[in-house]
């Protein structure tokens, strides 16, 4: 199990990438970032939530879509190549697991 310890918000010019197939990608702003820890292990990790409540690990991504990775482009050279327009300011930003409360150990 995995707990919040701290969510910030994204500063623009931050994408995260999906590959949709072997040869194509889509990208998706990251809305927010959150300092995660596993309650079982010692670990913490960052991650980054995109406009459409994505992020690497989670359950409920769309199906057959693989993580890539988080990129940078400053937001003055405009979005990526491969930036979904339909959906990038669409989604949730934040999927409800990662808001809940959780007990402290």
């Amino acid at each position: 199990m995995r707990r919040i310890i701290e969510i910030v918000p994204a500063r623009p010019g931050w994408y995260s990438r999906w590959r949709v197939a072997p040869d194509v990608t889509r990208s998706y702003p990251v809305t927010v970032w959150a300092l995660v820890e596993d309650v079982d292990e010692a670990g913490r990790e960052v991650i980054g939530v995109d406009s459409v409540g994505q992020w690497p690990g989670a359950d409920d991504n769309e199906p057959g879509v693989d993580f890539v990775r988080y990129l940078f482009q400053p937001p003055d050279t405009g979005e990526p190549d491969d930036a979904d327009q339909a959906r990038s300011t669409s989604g949730s930003g934040v999927p409800a697991e990662l808001l809940q409360p959780t007990a402290s150990s």
